[in-house]
């Protein structure tokens, strides 16, 4: 995506890699540290069953953080484009609020509804008392939530400049 932007992009260019740091290196250390500090036993966790599942911390990340991403990185490369320092221009008809709520909300809810269906399928597919490693769900945790930042930063900025030829 990055290789994509020509040398008119400029100011575009420096707004995705500051904001792709800004989502990436937080979103990986508060999704590992908090998980991985609030299991009382890291040896027994479970995906939806007591009060320190996996399921508490999973959810509500998969569905806030594409919208907020989403709706920031939009917000960011409207208002670059609108000053004409973009290296694009949106089309007349556009209308903006609408576009940016709309794809953050679809972001979120496919995300979040593609986990919730993995993770079913995972619960029906295991034991019944089966436990999961807290460490290393802790792991994957940041590591999903530093993929989940660079999707969900650079996706809508590919989306937002296809809008200039519509």
């Amino acid at each position: 995506m990055l290789k994509d932007l020509k040398s008119d992009d400029v100011v575009l260019r420096r707004l995705v890699q500051r904001n792709l740091l800004f989502y990436f290196i937080p979103n990986v250390i508060a999704n590992t540290i908090i998980p991985y500090f609030s299991f009382k036993d890291l040896n027994a966790v479970h995906l939806f069953e007591g009060e320190y599942c996996i399921a508490r911390f999973l959810l509500p990340m998969a569905l806030l953080l594409p919208f907020i991403i989403t709706f920031d990185i939009l917000k960011k490369t409207i208002a670059l484009s609108e000053e004409g320092k973009a290296g694009f221009v949106l089309p007349d008809n556009f209308i903006k609020n609408k576009f940016m709520f709309k794809m953050a909300g679809i972001n979120g809810l496919t995300t979040s509804s593609i986990i919730l269906l993995f993770m079913l399928l995972v619960q029906f597919s295991i034991p019944q008392d089966y436990s999961f490693n807290g460490k290393l769900l802790s792991i994957l945790l940041g590591l999903f939530a530093g993929t989940l930042s660079v999707i969900f930063t650079l996706w809508p900025i590919k989306k937002v400049k296809g809008l200039k030829s519509a």
